[in-house]
């Protein structure tokens, strides 16, 4: 029987800044490189909303192929019938907006995370996704790593016995002498106007450990939304700079805390000396991830009758040689292939009810810690022609 090709994925590019440009160099990537043989990628446009040119400038230093088409606003992304699904790469604060205009275009969308700003603009977002019966998903990467997997499936084992407490944080000390934080306060990371904050940029990340060792895991008849309580320090702009949320499934006897801040980091030294940065904890045993908790190398399986015995499982991220690149970000790529070949809408790693929940916690975190954000990032009324679409003030 003759091998069926793979079934290629034609992406189109919104945005142009750091997370676009790691994402595209993965997608250009050889798939074999990461032992995947049935699905590909292939780089038919990117848009900027400022200027064509910065699209193309965008395509040649990721040295897309010569045919992707450079384009000047996100309107005319979305209208290219050459594109099966746009990769949404702009600040969470423009995400409902953006992933709104691919949507209602008829578009498959992955949208970075954080997802959106509020609950109500994911629960929008979800609502069209259906109704226009196209792909939809959350682009949290680190779900998708064969460390994430392993380590989803030894919660599942009982390996380490029932799990009651997952420990998760993500955090950088950027702290300065004068008591600010060394970004500008127009960085996205601290700007109120992008939804600037711990939380949103690297709480997500916390949070997926989190709902993916003790709530993914939950079987879906009992599937039990958390009891969320949280306290936030306030950063000068109205941002917040350090947060803690205790996430709890009381049916299910189990408790998470996810930690992040922008005073303390979680590694001091990039040597992981301080410990994990993720820990699963169970009856009989622990799983430490180390960190970071968005890109994680390494585990350790640590049994309560294992004598003192540390199982240490490595999971490096494969490298494309010929393009001398390897991020990561590849993985969550081909499971929107494999989604879209088989005719799903949505990832069952990711389903769309659990961004939903986690959104919903995020969005209670920050009711709790007192942050709002400006109407226009928080409005979940799509307008084809607001600012966030069209770049124009």
């Amino acid at each position: 029987m003759a091998a069926t090709s793979p079934f290629t994925l034609k992406w189109g590019i919104m945005a142009t800044g750091w997370i676009a440009e790691m994402f595209t160099k993965d997608l250009l990537t050889n798939p074999a490189a990461r032992d995947v043989h049935d699905v590909g990628h292939e780089v038919v446009a990117a848009a900027s909303s400022s200027a064509k040119q910065r699209a193309a400038d965008f395509l040649s230093m990721v040295k897309a192929p010569t045919s992707a088409k450079a384009y000047g606003s996100y309107h005319e992304l979305v209208a290219d019938p050459d594109i099966d699904i746009i990769y949404v790469a702009t600040p969470h604060s423009h995400h409902f907006q953006n992933a709104m205009l691919a949507l209602d275009a008829g578009k498959n969308v992955l949208c970075e995370k954080s997802l959106t700003v509020t609950a109500a603009q994911t629960r929008k977002l979800i609502e069209t996704a259906r109704v226009k019966k196209v792909f939809f998903m959350e682009a949290v990467w680190t779900r998708y790593f064969p460390l994430s997997i392993k380590v989803r499936e030894l919660v599942q084992s009982g390996a380490i016995g029932n799990v009651y407490r997952t420990i998760a944080d993500l955090s950088f000390n950027r702290d300065t002498a004068d008591g600010k934080v060394d970004f500008d306060d127009s960085h996205r990371m601290v700007n109120i106007d992008l939804a600037g904050g711990a939380l949103l940029d690297l709480g997500i990340y916390s949070l997926t450990w989190v709902f993916q060792t003790l709530y993914h895991v939950q079987p879906e008849k009992d599937k039990e939304s958390p009891k969320v309580v949280a306290a936030m320090n306030k950063y000068h702009t109205g941002a917040d700079e350090t947060t803690s949320i205790i996430v709890q499934f009381p049916e299910h006897k189990s408790m998470g805390i996810a930690l992040t801040s922008l005073r303390v980091s979680t590694d001091v030294d990039g040597h992981n000396t301080g410990g994990p940065a993720i820990r699963i904890q169970g009856s009989g045993g622990e799983i430490h991830v180390m960190g970071p908790a968005y890109r994680p190398l390494q585990f350790k399986v640590i049994k309560k009758d294992g004598g003192g015995k540390v199982e240490v499982v490595d999971c490096p991220i494969p490298k494309d040689e010929e393009r001398d690149w390897g991020h990561g970000m590849f993985w969550e790529a081909d499971e929107c292939a494999r989604c879209l070949r088989d005719g799903k809408v949505e990832s069952e790693t990711l389903p769309w009810s659990e961004s939903m929940v986690i959104m919903e916690t995020m969005d209670e975190a920050l009711r709790q810690g007192g942050i709002t954000y400006p109407e226009l990032i928080m409005s979940d009324v799509f307008d084809a022609q607001s600012p966030l679409n069209t770049g124009k003030r």
